[in-house]
């Protein structure tokens, strides 16, 4: 028998299973799987009322809240995509992915009202705009709420046998370093399965030995808004977990709730990771419930790591993915048979690390063939298996360009050892050639937050008129921390080769970062003079786990 695989599974295995158990946690409110299950139906039953039709795609401007997560399951249980929103995006940016999508439906957080108004008069194709509660006060809102939705609305179930499972289910948008967003299409295959690869690769399980169905709790730092939530709104369904939210990330609350959850899991790109064992106020919160730390996003250093696991408690594990791959494709977790000491752990860590399972990842040169397995030997990552994407929405030449030779080329690069670990070097819009001489923003950047009074480091290309262009830091530092230039410009010649350390230091009181705390190095090139990068990139969304 061939049941269609689709995520709507999971949370109907939720509800049948761990019914009285709590699910969501969202401020005040407190779900029990057996009443986020009937929302999500709910949701769908309104959806259809409201005139929803098959593959219709709805949007949702908000933060993580319990209203995203039901949509996650009650959007496709009417049938339809879901098109969760970066709030974070500019109003014309916005527009531009509702109307590429052909979105009908908009569903918008209260405190979002604003950013939906300046963006509205631009999306004639969407019908109707709905905001989350409350009372519908301007007139282009539809009267009724999604609460009221939700409240007065019968349960909809599809028939799971009449799932197409290669139809899409989710439409991400990537961040756009080509000349638009592009649509990144997930379907209900892609999330089923990558659900339970991540789940396999050990991030998620029951606990046998306390004799619980689940006491895995996880707290929703990454945005639900970003490369399919990283799983989490699958993975931890499954298997009966606690969802928690938050709402915006703020150390302090972040901490707080970890203390009253007993929060067991959170994943972090590197910037949250920073803030939170940086806190003024971390050491107020008993954070021993921690076991395990996911980083990602962006390459971390190993220097974060250790701090991660010394101030926060617990394991710290690196991921990599892209938007494109449902996100997850490596965990640095330590394989059974690699040697591995304290010395050596937090360096293990740090790396993008070896394929879960369905997925195989490869590290190939110019012309398509391996690279040596020796550590030592740049090639790009391309992957294929079960969490692969459909393609990009509308975009077929694009779809044809990425999966040249049957294999989905991220444009990142990176060297594999003979464990099959992977190392990210960097993306190839990244790389600076100084003479020649090819150089890793990635491995300048992780000396640089080695150094004590570093809180955040960026390297990017300034033009030079001898060796075409050479390494510049950009320097955040620490709160009350003292750093010159040429101790910066020291402590990395005696760690580096001379070529690859910076040839000047600016320092900054902030950078840009994106709705998921990933710092813009487009945006800091742009501003601090250096050049466009000269490398094309072949998919949009980088390190998106």
């Amino acid at each position: 028998m061939n049941v269609p695989l689709t995520p709507i599974r999971f949370l109907r295995y939720a509800g049948e299973q761990f019914p009285g158990d709590v699910g969501i946690v969202c401020g005040d409110d407190r779900f029990t799987y057996a009443q986020f299950a009937d929302r999500a139906a709910r949701l769908a039953g309104a959806l259809r009322a409201e005139g929803a039709r098959s593959g219709d795609r709805v949007a949702f401007l908000s933060t993580n809240c319990h209203r995203l997560l039901e949509a996650y399951y009650g959007v496709l249980e009417a049938d339809c995509v879901l098109l969760p929103l970066n709030v974070r995006l500019a109003p014309a940016e916005l527009s531009y992915v509702l109307n590429d999508a052909g979105a009908r439906f908009l569903f918008v957080e209260r405190m979002l009202l604003p950013l939906a108004d300046a963006f509205r008069r631009e999306v004639p194709g969407v019908e109707r705009i709905y905001v989350f509660d409350g009372v519908p006060e301007a007139g282009w809102l539809s009267p009724r709420t999604y609460d009221d939705l939700v409240a007065s609305s019968a349960p909809f179930h599809r028939e799971l046998m009449d799932v197409d499972e290669n139809a899409v289910a989710e439409l991400f948008y990537t961040s756009g370093t080509s000349d638009a967003p592009r649509g990144v299409m997930l379907t209900h295959r892609n999330i089923y399965l990558h659900a339970l690869l991540v789940i396999a690769s050990g991030r998620t399980s029951p606990d046998v030995a306390r004799n619980t169905s689940c006491d895995t709790v996880s707290l929703h730092t990454i945005p639900l808004f970003h490369a399919n939530g990283w799983g989490s709104a699958h993975t931890v369904t499954l298997v009966g977990g606690l969802h928690v939210m938050v709402h915006q990330f703020i150390p302090a609350e972040v901490l707080r709730l970890i203390e009253k959850e007993k929060v067991t899991n959170c994943s972090l790109v590197p910037t949250m990771a920073n803030a939170l064992v940086n806190c003024v106020e971390r050491e107020k919160y008993d954070l021993s419930s921690l076991r395990c730390v996911m980083i990602g996003g962006a390459a971390s250093a190993p220097t974060l790591v250790r701090e991660v696991e010394e101030k926060l408690g617990g394991s710290c594990i690196s991921g990599y993915g892209l938007t494109e791959t449902s996100p997850v494709l490596t965990v640095s977790s330590i394989k059974k048979g690699v040697p591995c000491d304290d010395a050596s752990r937090p360096h293990k860590r740090a790396r993008a690390g070896y394929a879960i399972p369905g997925v195989e990842v490869r590290v190939v040169d110019a012309d398509g063939r391996d690279v040596p397995r020796d550590g030592e030997t740049i090639g790009e990552v391309v992957a294929r298996g079960d969490v692969i994407m459909d393609g990009y929405w509308k975009r077929p030449n694009d779809t044809l360009t990425a999966m040249d030779g049957g294999w989905f080329h991220t444009g990142d690069l990176a060297t594999m050892d003979d464990d099959r670990s992977v190392l990210i070097v960097d993306r190839k819009k990244d790389i600076i050639v100084s003479g020649g001489e090819n150089v890793s923003s990635l491995e300048v950047e992780k000396v640089l937050v080695a150094h004590p009074a570093v809180y955040e480091a960026v390297v990017i290309p300034v033009p030079h008129e001898k060796w075409g262009e050479v390494p510049k830091a950009l320097i955040v530092r620490k709160p009350g921390a003292e750093v010159s230039e040429p101790d910066l410009v020291a402590f990395c010649r005696a760690r580096l080769a001379g070529y690859k350390c910076p040839q000047t230091v600016e320092f900054l009181d902030s950078f840009p970062k994106t709705g998921t705390g990933k710092i813009l190095k487009r945006e800091l090139r742009k501003l601090h003079g250096a050049p466009a990068a000269s490398v094309p990139t072949s998919g949009d969304c980088r390190t998106a786990l």
